[in-house]
């Protein structure tokens, strides 16, 4: 039987052996412990993370964080540390996210009903090694920029993250999402992860980093307004962000996407992403609820 601990200030280095073994989809996990270490004090990006143990070393791990999700990466013994995850740490649980496999069987692990699950989606995870990044010609030929946004076009932005929410997570449109988007923009100005698509001076399209390390990043929240698809701005406003993370020292990046989108399929292989084979789980619940 493993041994089953709450990982603590100090437990970095074990953690981060454990998870490189599974990088591709381990994004959140990484990202969170390297921005605010282990410990947990409902923080933003702060979590619970319980690991098990054989032979003194990590083989399986599972995070309750502090906005609800719980992220597993457990090959084995997933039962054990996703429920004292969620003991442990006594949120209310949101959603799940990880390897596709592992986040269905933590749905019904946690009791999970099909009438509490707003989003429940396998996606199909890609990755790029920079150095073989394709450059659009519509960037090198000066045709459109890609950059941080500027103060001004926050507002517009507050609401295509809004729209991003309702279409591709499932949000209902409500005053409440703007302003959680508001809050969420400001966020990502100040930690400069997001990066708009301007064509004539104005944004035409938006993506951020959702999880970043020294070496890898990964891309999410890749928005085009419905009247301005089907021109390449997509592809463009992704590989510019890629740009400026590889001029950063970055030099992989990783993606997920619907298996049914193929718009989106086909614009990040344009400029590189190849299937990693592995497939991404994201489920997201309309209230948050306690597991049993």
């Amino acid at each position: 039987m493993p041994t089953i601990k709450t990982l603590k200030p100090g437990d970095e280095e074990a953690l981060e052996t454990f998870l490189v073994q599974h990088a591709f989809t381990s994004m959140f996990l990484r990202s969170n412990s390297r921005a605010v270490g282990l410990r947990d004090e409902g923080e933003r990006f702060q979590g619970t993370y319980i690991a098990a143990y054989e032979n003194c070393q990590i083989v399986a791990v599972a995070s309750h964080y502090w906005n609800g999700m719980v992220i597993p990466q457990a090959p084995i013994y997933l039962e054990e540390v996703v429920k004292a995850a969620v003991a442990r740490s006594g949120r209310m649980i949101s959603g799940i996210s990880g390897p596709a496999n592992q986040v269905e069987a933590t749905r019904d692990i946690l009791g999970l009903k099909e009438t509490q699950i707003c989003l429940a989606e396998r996606e199909i995870l890609f990755s790029l090694p920079l150095c073989n990044l394709k450059v659009p010609g519509a960037l090198t030929d000066g045709e459109v920029m890609c950059r941080l946004p500027e103060l001004h076009e926050l507002e517009l932005l507050d609401k295509w993250c809004a729209a991003f929410s309702v279409e591709a997570l499932g949000q209902t449109e409500t005053p409440k999402l703007l302003s959680e988007c508001q809050q969420t923009v400001q966020r990502r100005q100040a930690d400069k992860v997001h990066f708009c698509l301007i064509k004539e001076q104005k944004p035409v399209a938006y993506c951020i980093f959702n999880a970043q390390l020294p070496d890898i990043v990964q891309i999410g929240g890749v928005f085009t307004p419905q009247d301005m698809r089907g021109n390449g701005y997509a592809k463009c406003v992704v590989a510019g962000a890629l740009l400026h993370a590889r001029s950063c020292g970055v030099t992989q990046a990783i993606l997920f996407t619907r298996k049914n989108n193929i718009a989106a399929q086909s614009a990040y292989r344009a400029i590189g992403f190849v299937p990693t084979g592995e497939e991404y789980g994201l489920l997201l619940l309309h209230d948050a609820v306690t597991g049993r």
